[in-house]
């Protein structure tokens, strides 16, 4: 089992050395392109492989001429099998980290929520893939409150490590009146304010653990970025008296995330390489957004 993890690894680091290549290419027929278009002279680091790339560009139609990853995408299978996600949590967890992974479980459609018990990561990582998992997000804590929330995508990677803070569970709200059912319908996603290429990258990463909703849900998950913190919010409405009467509750919990590292990995995948990383040095002088 080791061997074919490793040789399958192997293989997938391969086809993403390709998949870069190809992307230097296209960018070098790109600027052939433009410099047609604008009647400019072609760039002087391409005069040596005009020709050739001139007949690669005369051969292309509308679709081979467009870069695209299929063979390498690791959400290739999104939207044709339901995700499913392994929930669990640090060794010896509070009893508010359980109740926080309880409440996520739900969040989550098609969770199950494991003890971890004495079992390290490798291992639940293996166990993982053996079960074919597409997700496991493992809960962090810090002197009882929840601080740290890793979403690791399977078999290969990305994963996704964020920070945690300002958590509010359904148990936390003394005032049950104020809050809706907790339904398990697959939610609708609201992603607001992600403008960069890692926002889009953050995008894909969380949008891909909730599986394809039907039209008529009522339970909607937002995900609105300021600052670089990701505000998660869960709410459920009701048309009490028509499209004209809209009846929103909260359902809970509510959190804030912060990105702080992406991987070209596994969790247990120590030598894997980063994708994005955050400095000491965003942090200070002028403001520089991430997301």
């Amino acid at each position: 089992m080791l061997r074919r993890n490793t040789r399958l690894r192997r293989e997938y680091l391969y086809r993403k050395s390709l998949e870069g290549k190809e992307r230097v290419l296209y960018e070098k027929k790109r600027k052939i392109r433009q410099a047609l278009a604008e009647g400019k002279p072609i760039p002087t680091e391409l005069r040596n492989e005009e020709a050739a790339l001139r007949q690669e560009i005369d051969l292309e139609d509308d679709q081979t001429q467009e870069l695209k990853s299929t063979i390498d995408d690791e959400y290739s299978n999104a939207g044709i099998e339901n995700p499913k996600i392994l929930l669990t949590t640090s060794r010896d967890p509070s009893s508010r980290l359980t109740q926080f992974v309880k409440e996520l479980k739900i969040v989550f459609p098609n969770a199950q929520r494991i003890n971890r018990g004495g079992q390290v990561i490798s291992e639940i990582v293996e166990s993982c893939r053996a079960q074919e998992y597409s997700d496991l997000i493992m809960v962090h804590e810090h002197r009882g409150e929840p601080d740290g929330l890793i979403v690791c995508h399977l078999p290969y990677g990305p994963t996704a490590y964020f920070g945690l803070s300002n958590v509010v569970t359904r148990h936390d709200i003394k005032d049950k009146g104020v809050l809706g059912t907790m339904s398990e319908q697959y939610p609708h996603l609201i992603f607001n304010n992600f403008n960069t290429k890692l926002g889009q990258r953050t995008v894909n990463i969380l949008k891909h653990l909730f599986p394809v909703p039907k039209p008529d849900a009522k339970r909607i998950i937002t995900f609105a970025n300021q600052s670089d913190y990701i505000s998660f919010r869960h709410h459920m409405y009701e048309k009490p008296a028509g499209v004209k009467s809209i009846d929103i509750k909260e359902v809970g919990p509510r959190f804030e995330l912060r990105l702080y590292q992406v991987k070209l990995g596994t969790m247990d995948q120590t030598e894997a390489q980063n994708e994005w990383v955050i400095r000491p040095y965003m942090n200070s002088g002028k403001k520089r957004i991430a997301l």
